[in-house]
């Protein structure tokens, strides 16, 4: 399935034009450091996701307006802070093919500049009233934290089941795509429960996105190597999960100690690859991609009409069938 995203994005694509100028000049500062990193940080543009969620959420229940501006605004700056504390955390080289800002910099310069973009997020709301934005995406940082604090407990005790995975994802990352989809309805509905069905239907988006991720690491793409980081790391997510569960004791075992290894040599990490392949993992974390996916498509027919529907519905598909 070749989707494009600008195919996708044709109808608010005025409003992404003027999103990343609302965005830049929100940033903009008068302390040279501060604007040398924004601008920077402006280069390593992504495909925008979150914000394209809130702005096809908000046409679903009426025209995008400056509210969703606003929305888009507050969850960008957000996700842009949590991706720089998590790559000082993670040690992370680049971000988006540029090299990292602590990196470049250091980890105080970017830790500090996702505390400054933080802060922006909140004096937008304020400035503007938008007390409920705020309360809805307050929920959402409260739920990112609680998700990266469990993992960190987990990745040190080596215990992740399939239960635990579940519930670190939906918080590390469905809770703030859940809000993208809710935070667009806010700004063009105040039907509660439509604000209720499009946080439910973006938390089944933001749990299949993240397995797609999570699918990636171990997928022979034909766009380059991937980077196996997840391998790499000792990260064990749903392919390994399950192919363990597939997988006769013995090998579950060998496969469980080799995860565990600090230093893995690029042949015991095309093995683990192997393994997982071998034992159903990818097909298994597939269905159960495909399985949220068909979760959200279904809810969000029943809430809105198929045309209008219609760009939201093919980017879950995009989400599923990207290849990077």
């Amino acid at each position: 399935m070749d989707i494009k995203l600008s195919d996708i994005t044709s109808s608010i694509e005025s409003d992404l034009i003027d999103f990343r100028a609302f965005f830049k000049g929100t940033i903009k500062s008068d302390v040279p450091l501060l604007d040398m990193l924004t601008r920077y940080l402006i280069k390593q543009k992504g495909k925008e996701v979150r914000p394209i969620l809130v702005f096809l959420s908000a046409q679903l229940f009426g025209s995008i307006n400056q509210r969703s501006m606003i929305a888009a605004t507050m969850i960008e700056l957000l996700h842009t802070a949590t991706l720089l504390h998590d790559d000082v955390v993670d040690k992370a080289h680049s971000r988006r093919g540029f090299v990292s800002i602590h990196n470049i910099w250091n980890n105080k310069a970017a830790i500090l500049l996702g505390d400054f973009l933080l802060s922006k997020g909140l004096l937008i709301a304020l400035e503007n009233n938008e007390h409920t934005l705020l309360e809805v995406q307050s929920r959402a940082v409260q739920k990112m934290s609680e998700g990266e604090l469990r993992q960190l407990k987990t990745a040190g005790l080596f215990n992740m089941t399939e239960e635990r995975y579940y519930q670190i994802i939906e918080e590390k990352t469905a809770s703030l795509i859940a809000t993208c989809c809710e935070c667009g309805a806010v700004s063009t509905t105040d039907n509660l429960e439509i604000h209720a069905k499009m946080y439910a239907i973006g938390k089944h988006i933001g749990m299949a996105f993240q397995i797609k991720d999570d699918l990636l690491d171990y997928s022979e793409n034909e766009i380059g190597k991937p980077k196996r980081n997840d391998i790499v790391e000792r990260k064990v997510t749903l392919p390994f999960i399950k192919a363990l569960q597939h997988a006769n004791q013995s090998d579950a075992r060998l496969y469980k100690k080799l995860m565990k290894k600090r230093k893995k040599s690029s042949s015991e990490v095309q093995q683990i690859v192997d393994f997982v392949s071998t034992n159903n993992g990818i097909s298994h974390a597939e269905e159960i991609m495909l399985e949220y996916a068909t979760k959200a498509k279904n809810e969000l027919r029943d809430i809105a009409s198929p045309t209008s529907a219609g760009p939201l519905l093919q980017l879950i598909d995009f989400i599923t069938h990207r290849s990077k």
